[in-house]
């Protein structure tokens, strides 16, 4: 089963016969590490699934490059207010590794609901699950200290920590990269 139909049949709560409907909607693509998924301005044309590798979402604040999030294998990639409402994006996605993902256009996306006749009921919780990771972010920068938040995400996704430059890192967590390294150090040292 791939990642995709596992996620969606799991998570969203579709059944393989409709997963079976908009299987062929999505198409594959590769990134090779350092290029772009989506480039801030352009047109939000399709959403993207990582089956493999990490993409970094990024953008610019203040002549700042701040990482916003990593979507990793089983995660999805869109500037979701710019797919939705077909605007410009907001954000960059960057290959942090070779990345396997899967794509669908919003031509598709917009196809689902004479595919699958809950679809309403499906997208309603799809973005739901977006909001609340959202939500959770925010509530997590504004309740915990760094090295709280550094313990959330390391435990919600060690890998990053092997794959991912340390200064993306610590921008997405909202600190220096001179905290997170003492962060890691002093965890290192209480593992020892």
């Amino acid at each position: 089963m791939s990642v995709l139909k596992k996620h969606i049949i799991e998570t969203f709560g579709f059944s393989e016969e409709e997963f079976g409907h908009i299987e062929g909607f999505f198409k594959p693509r590769s990134l090779a590490k350092g290029e772009y998924f989506l480039k801030e301005g352009q047109l939000v044309r399709q959403m993207g699934f990582v089956e493999s590798g990490i993409l970094r979402e990024f953008l610019y604040l203040n002549g700042k490059e701040i990482t916003k999030w990593f979507s990793t294998s089983g995660y999805f990639a869109v500037d979701l207010s710019g797919f939705l409402f077909e605007q410009s994006s907001k954000v960059n996605y960057q290959a942090i590794t070779d990345v396997e993902i899967l794509t669908i256009s919003k031509e598709n996306y917009d196809r689902i609901s004479g595919k699958v006749a809950r679809w309403d009921t499906l997208e309603k919780i799809f973005l739901a699950k977006c909001f609340t990771v959202l939500e959770n972010r925010v509530v997590s920068h504004l309740g915990l200290n760094a090295e709280q938040r550094y313990l959330q995400l390391h435990s919600f996704n060690p890998q990053l920590f092997n794959q991912v430059p340390l200064n993306h890192l610590a921008s997405m967590l909202g600190m220096t990269p001179e905290t997170l390294s003492r962060i890691r150090n002093k965890q290192a040292k209480s593992i020892s």
